[in-house]
Formats: C-alpha cells, structure tokens, sequence
C-alpha cells in the first residue's frame, strides 16, 4: 500500500480567493491599491491599530522601507539577533548598515533583551526585534531602551500575525512593524506582506517610498494638483490579484488562527511525556504572550539526534525540517555584520531545532505525524 507524504507547509484556501481575485479584474484593476488592497489596509489598521498599513510584495520590502525611513546610511549599525531570515539583516545592508548580531532567550529563542544595551554604540541607529514563532520579544524593555538611547525600535513581526504581547498586536509596538503574507505564514497570499507606520512621522513619507519616491497618493486624494519625484523609493506595492486572495484570507483570520491553535495543542500535549523524560524540550510561551500557532517545533539534544530524527521521518513519509543558519556565522553575516558576544546559545539551539507540520489542514493526519515523531526516539 502506497503511503501519501505528509508534507511540511500546504497552503490553504478559504474558497472565496479565486472569486475576489475574478472581480478585481471584473472591475478593470489589477494593478496595485485597488478595492481589495484598501480593504486589507482597512482590516490592518483596524486590527492593529497602526496609523497606516501598506501592503507591499513581500515582508522584505516591507523591511527594506522600514530601513529607508529610518534613514540607515553607511556605517550605521542595526541591533537584531542571529538567528532570523536573511531579509531582516539584507534590508539593512542595503542601505550600508552594519547588523550587530546578539544572543537569544534560551525559552523563546527570542532576541535577549539584556544584551541589548551592551551592543549599543556611537554608531547605533535602531533595534529590530524578531518575535520568533510568533512569540512575541519581551518589547516593554525594548521600547524602554530605545526612548532612552533614541533609537528606532522595527518590528520584524513576519510570523506575528495575530500574536499579541500584553494585549498589543506584534507589530503595532514598534515605531514601524513588518508583515508577512508568504505561503509558509499563517494568512497568506503566496509572496506579499505589510508595513505597519505606528509613529506618526513616518506615514507620509511611507507612502512616497512605496510609490516609486512620488507624491502620488497625495495626487489621487486631490491634495496636490500633479504628482511628481519627490524622495527615494522603489515600486513596492503588489498587484491587486494578491489583495484579493489576501483578502479572503483576512476575511477568516480568527477561525484561521483558531485552528491552527488546536493542532499546535494537540502536539504540544502529545510531547508532554516525553519532555517530562528529558528526550525533548517544548515550546515555551510565556504569560504575557498569546500566540498564533505559526510553528510547531522542538529542540532535541543534539544535532546528530536531529538530523537521524529529520531522517527517520523522511522515511515515514512526514517532511519535517530545521530553520535558519544563524547569520553571523553565514558568510555574508561576517562580511556585512558584525556579532556583539559569543552567541553560544543562538549557536547550541539552531542545531538542535525541528520544525513539525503545521497547516490547516492536517488534522486528519496529525495522529500519524504524533506517532512516528514519538516513536523516533
């Protein structure tokens, strides 16, 4: 008997994206900012309470605009961890930053908030958490270090969606915050994400940056008789056929995350014996955090016991896998970057980490996705 393959990410659909996607050509626009995007700008601000959201191409735009707002020039260095998507340091590089590369928790693999004012020099210009799986960073501090340095604090809220610390949506902390929409994400629209403006200062020129350096929102608002050059910028929005799956997407967000979350319980149950037995460590969420069940993973005790694990499963048909290289051992990490102490538990983790399948979806296959993990050690 032929066994299916349980895939690790397998992208769904609420039904309705290929009809959205129908009428926004029905309407004669399928360029950016059409019906669909202004909903889904609408849908962010209201849920995050942003004074503007833009929907751009992908998170890595959506960073990289963050990075021309904040003015980064060559030499200016960037505070983030180590252990991230190559985007968070790549935005800033661009624009002849320096990420200065520190440690992470040891329980939510988030950026170490007590390391953070050590790293902090002369030269420093703005701090980028990155709320890993969705857990949110321990941002009273950061935000607390960042007033008192004067410094940018970017949210780099990719998996955050829907996650909140102490109430506030991921993403809506920061001075500026960044979505993610790509398929591997919980809402998704194939490639695409979202700059979140919470700081005033920042809205118009945002929305210059996004529309290629011009003033021409301002032109379609009958604000300025004529749209023209007027700062940097690049064509950062996405195409009205992406707000429109986008939309459908955001349309069910909660039942969504809701069950998301029950197959991220259910694994998390079924791991409880075998943590309990030291095979294995769990997620860990701390109390001020609600997350949103953007990955399911777990740290075992070695790297050659994760990689026989990967294996092991590879063999039963479930496709599981690791995450980032951390990036200060990277090539372009130690040519662009630069790493503020030893980074040892970034280093001991990232070997350590599996990722399980998680997407709506796999309900009817979880059992056997719990079965083989367990009996893999």
């Amino acid at each position: 008997m032929t066994i299916n393959n349980i895939p690790f990410n397998k992208p769904y659909m609420t039904g309705r994206e290929l009809w959205y996607i129908a009428q926004a050509h029905t309407n004669g626009h399928l360029s950016g900012d059409g019906m669909f995007t202004k909903k889904c700008h609408e849908w962010l601000e209201a849920k995050t309470g942003a004074k503007k959201a833009l929907l751009t191409h992908s998170c890595t735009a959506a960073l990289e605009m963050a990075a021309i707002l904040a003015d980064i020039q060559p030499g200016d260095e960037v505070i983030m961890p180590s252990y991230t998507f190559v985007s968070t340091a790549n935005a800033f590089v661009l624009r002849g930053g320096v990420p200065v590369f520190v440690d992470i928790r040891p329980d939510t693999l988030n950026i170490d908030e007590t390391l953070i004012e050590a790293a902090i020099t002369s030269r420093t210009k703005a701090i980028v958490p990155v709320h890993y799986a969705g857990v949110a960073c321990e941002m009273d501090t950061i935000m607390d270090i960042a007033l008192r340095h004067n410094l940018l604090v970017i949210e780099d809220a990719a998996q955050g969606i829907m996650s909140t610390y102490k109430g506030k949506p991921l993403g809506s902390i920061g001075h500026l915050g960044a979505y993610s929409f790509h398929e591997t994400k919980n809402i998704i629209s194939g490639e695409g994400g979202a700059l979140l403006v919470n700081d005033e200062r920042f809205v118009e020129r945002a929305e210059m940056i996004r529309e290629k350096g011009t003033n021409r929102g301002q032109f379609f608002r009958g604000q300025v008789d004529k749209y023209t050059w007027v700062d940097i910028g690049s064509s950062y929005l996405p195409g009205e056929v992406i707000a429109a799956f986008l939309w459908a997407q955001m349309e069910e967000a909660e039942q969504i995350t809701s069950k998301r979350l029950a197959i991220w319980h259910q694994y998390h149950e079924s791991f409880e014996s075998l943590e309990a037995s030291g095979m294995l460590r769990r997620p860990i969420i701390p109390e001020d955090c609600i997350q949103n069940a953007h990955m399911y993973y777990l740290l075992l005790d070695s790297l050659e016991k994760r990689t026989a694990f990967i294996n092991d499963l590879k063999e039963k048909g479930i496709n599981t896998v690791f995450h980032y290289v951390p990036l200060h051992s990277a090539p372009a990490g130690m040519k662009f970057g630069r790493a503020n102490g030893d980074l040892s538990i970034t280093s001991q983790l990232s070997e350590r980490l599996v990722r399980l399948p998680l997407w709506v979806g796999l309900d009817t296959d979880i059992d056997r996705v719990i079965d083989a993990a367990q009996t893999g050690f």
